[in-house]
């Protein structure tokens, strides 16, 4: 069975609805829950968000707030980690623990220097220095599988 935890993925305005639904799935494979910080830029009912998640959409707990200050007040007693090119941790040296929040900024922008300043820590994926970034559904693949294997809260 499966160890509970608390862990869960919160999306920065997300702005391309098929990584949104991507990540939706990943969240839903692995019983994390997915917090949604607005303004999104698509709908809900967005075919390409619809197409992308396909019928996993139903099965995750997903939380929308209204703004970033929201948010925080909803996740206060969690430790905010984001995931930034700007980082100087590595993933995979960091130590996460069940109850993080791995924050995930827009595809476009990342988040704003404010917005980082209130995260508690901040970590990156290494990778060749010839790349900008990765595509925000396949770095929170990569932070998450690392977040679940060092907590061991993979569902089995």
């Amino acid at each position: 069975m499966a160890k509970p935890h608390f862990m869960r993925i919160a999306l920065y305005q997300p702005d391309i609805p098929q990584n949104c639904g991507t990540i939706l799935r990943l969240a839903a494979c692995f019983q994390v829950g997915v917090d949604i910080v607005e303004p999104c830029g698509f709908l809900f009912d967005d075919r390409r968000f619809k197409r992308a998640g396909m019928d996993y959409l139903d099965s995750v707990d997903i939380q929308k707030h209204a703004s970033w200050e929201h948010f925080l007040e909803a996740s206060k007693d969690q430790r905010l980690v984001l995931a930034t090119t700007k980082a100087t941790d590595l993933h995979y040296e960091f130590s996460f623990r069940e109850k993080d929040i791995l924050l995930m900024g827009q595809e476009s922008a990342g988040v704003p220097d404010d917005v980082s300043e209130q995260c508690h820590k901040k970590v990156k994926i290494p990778m060749s220095p010839h790349c900008r970034s990765l595509n925000v559904a396949v770095s929170t693949g990569i932070i998450l599988g690392e977040a679940l294997r060092q907590t061991n809260c993979f569902p089995v």
